[in-house]
This record gives C-alpha cells, structure tokens and sequence, in this order.
C-alpha cells in the first residue's frame, strides 16, 4: 500500500483504496458499454471473424476506458488524478493532439 502512495502521489490509504475502486468499476462499465457500441457499429460475434471481431472490441474498450475513467473518478472525488492518467496514458498511445494546448 505505502509503494501505490508514494508512486502515485497519494496521501492515504483510503484514497488508494478509492483509485482500486475506480479501476475496477471502470472496467466493467467499458466492457458493458462496448457491446451495443460494437453492435451499433454493425459488427455481431455470430456473424463477425473473430480475428477482426475481437481486436476491434479489444480496441473500443480501451478507448471507452481511458475516456470514461476521469468521470468515473469524479463520481469518487478522484477526478484530479483520473484526467492527469488519462492523459499520459493516450499521449502515450499517440493521442497528443487531443491534449495540445492554444499559444
């Protein structure tokens, strides 16, 4: 716990247990919400190629994820800390240009 604390920058073990929360909650609302978005998209598992079915859920849930996940944790007063790992982790994926900021 103290490792989580000091990586991450926190000052108790209630906050790192609010963030696990967040995470985990988080990743079941991603997945949950990727199925009618792959539906709506027009690709089904029954009449899809897994090999292309499944890369692109893989993919959607990872983005619904790291857009989600600052609003989640502002439901947990975890906002700060959710929008700043969002943004390293796009940036990170090549998303910088959604973080540029005007001169």
């Amino acid at each position: 716990m103290e490792k989580l604390k000091q990586r991450w920058g926190l000052t108790s073990n209630f906050q790192v247990v609010l963030i696990i929360i967040v995470f985990s909650i988080n990743g079941s609302f991603a997945a949950y919400i990727a199925k009618p978005l792959t539906e709506f998209i027009g690709l089904a598992q029954e009449t899809t190629n897994p090999w292309v079915f499944w890369p692109i859920r893989i993919a959607l849930i990872f983005l619904i994820y790291q857009f989600t996940l600052p609003i989640v944790g502002f439901c947990f007063g975890q906002y700060k800390f959710f929008k700043a790992f969002s943004k390293k982790t796009l940036s990170r994926m090549g998303f910088k240009f959604l973080f540029k900021k005007e001169a």
